[in-house]
């Protein structure tokens, strides 16, 4: 027995050893790898950035960069390169669908996070949060063939493809970000905060508009700018929904073309390689990538500026 338990004791000795040499060994190897996680996704970013200065160069030797910047004809086909009314277009629709998706989301925020019970909210977020997986060519021929029809009941002069639409239903996918990031912004809000003020003899309404709301402010901003964001960089909706007419107008109830909408055209089989119009499709594709980031700086600036620590 004496040399069993001896032997035991020797046993896991060495099993110990062997198991610090494999724990040491992930503990170096875990670090590598999520090193060359973050490395690919640094690398990737640095490559795409890289080829489309790199055509947008090719692009900018035969036009000139005043010209599509201030031009007012956009035109490929013909040699118009002015991308102003892309510009417009994408504005029109990114306006809509902020008229749509801030009160909406930022109210069903706030219904979520202070007025529904626990129930409510089980059942309700996760179904608005459904909205978010639905494809967004769904919601192009949702727009087209639905919404579309009902605002021409409305709008009799509104054409079949239109800015309306389509910046209704860009709206309508964006809700759910508004919505689940400011209702999780005002969750995090402490309810020491809510308690005080009701202890105080504020109302429910006034505890939510005067001490939740500025409390949480810079999450709210901050998921209304992501939105806005990502209805700026929408391609399929206003693809199907607002036609592929580049028109500089703000008339919602016109065709218009946004810049992501031409990359789509752009991209087809009847674009040669190597011509200016092929190249066009990376300065408008520059042009959406500055739009974008300067929404993402504003967004982590207003996040900073208006954190708050509990």
């Amino acid at each position: 027995m004496k040399q069993n338990h001896t032997n035991s004791i020797q046993d896991r000795i060495a099993e110990n050893k062997a198991n610090n040499k494999r724990l040491k060994a992930t503990e170096k190897t875990v670090p590598i790898f999520l090193l060359l996680c973050a490395a690919v996704s640094v690398l990737t970013t640095i490559g795409i950035i890289f080829t489309l200065l790199r055509e947008s160069f090719t692009f900018f030797s035969d036009v000139s960069v005043l010209d599509f910047l201030t031009g007012t004809n956009w035109s490929p086909w013909t040699g118009h390169f002015g991308v102003f009314p892309l510009i417009s277009g994408t504005i029109l629709v990114t306006f809509i669908a902020a008229c749509v998706a801030l009160p909406l989301g930022v109210a069903s925020a706030i219904f979520l996070s202070e007025y529904a019970g626990d129930r409510t909210r089980r059942i309700i977020k996760p179904v608005l949060e459904v909205l978010a997986g639905i494809p967004t060519v769904v919601y192009g021929y949702f727009a087209l063939t639905f919404i579309t029809p009902i605002l021409m009941k409305i709008v009799p002069e509104l054409k079949i493809f239109n800015a309306l639409s389509a910046g209704i239903v860009v709206g309508i996918m964006i809700l759910p970000m508004v919505a689940s990031l400011s209702e999780d912004a005002m969750s995090a809000v402490p309810k020491s905060l809510r308690e005080g003020a009701l202890a105080l003899g504020a109302t429910k309404l006034e505890t939510t508009t005067k001490v939740v709301i500025p409390a949480a402010l810079s999450g709210i901003i901050a998921s209304i700018v992501l939105a806005l964001s990502r209805a700026i960089g929408e391609t399929m909706i206003v693809t199907i929904a607002a036609g592929a007419s580049p028109n500089l107008t703000f008339d919602p109830t016109q065709s218009i073309q946004t810049l992501t909408a031409f990359i789509v055209q752009g991209a087809t089989g009847d674009t040669t390689y190597g011509s200016t119009i092929y190249y066009s499709i990376y300065a408008v594709g520059i042009t959406l990538f500055v739009f974008t980031l300067i929404m993402n700086i504003i967004s982590q600036y207003v996040s900073r500026k208006f954190r708050e620590d509990y």
